[in-house]
């Protein structure tokens, strides 16, 4: 088995990757098949409801076609710009950022964003514009 990280792929042996407190006696092989091992009766109830609903939620994001959710994505990113851009005073470096990744799922995903694609084509030109003229009369200290 591996891990994947930022950093790359790792292996990982399973049977070396014991939990510190795990006593070596065996006497916590009864709670490795019950998750929920050592939670009172309510607590068990409200995390298989809580189970439930992301169940829910996963099956209903599921039935969303991919490009409507990247859009949704993409716009909170064009928000995290705006909102860097407007504090004051400007966070230019973290709205680069944002700016930057959208730029890049709008244009490394070109052609592939359905009807939404020119909406967030506007939308990135519009947050770049902003980070220009807003960037010309400033010099902000985290620069």
């Amino acid at each position: 088995m591996s891990l994947w990280t930022p950093g790359g792929e790792h292996p990982v042996d399973r049977c070396s990757a014991r939990p510190q407190d795990e006593s070596t006696d065996g006497s916590s092989d009864q709670s490795r098949g019950d998750p929920l091992a050592g939670l009172s009766d309510e607590q068990r109830e409200q995390a298989k409801q809580i189970a439930a609903q992301m169940e829910e939620v996963r099956r209903q994001l599921a039935s969303v076609p991919a490009e409507v959710v990247v859009a949704n994505h993409a716009m909170g990113l064009y928000e995290l710009a705006a909102i860097h851009l407007s504090a004051q005073p400007p966070r230019f470096v973290q709205a680069q950022l944002a700016i930057d990744a959208l730029g890049a799922l709008v244009e490394g995903l070109q052609g592939r964003l359905g009807e939404n694609e020119s909406t967030l084509k506007d939308a990135l030109g519009q947050i770049r514009l902003a980070y220009v003229q807003m960037h010309g009369g400033h010099t902000s200290p985290e620069e």
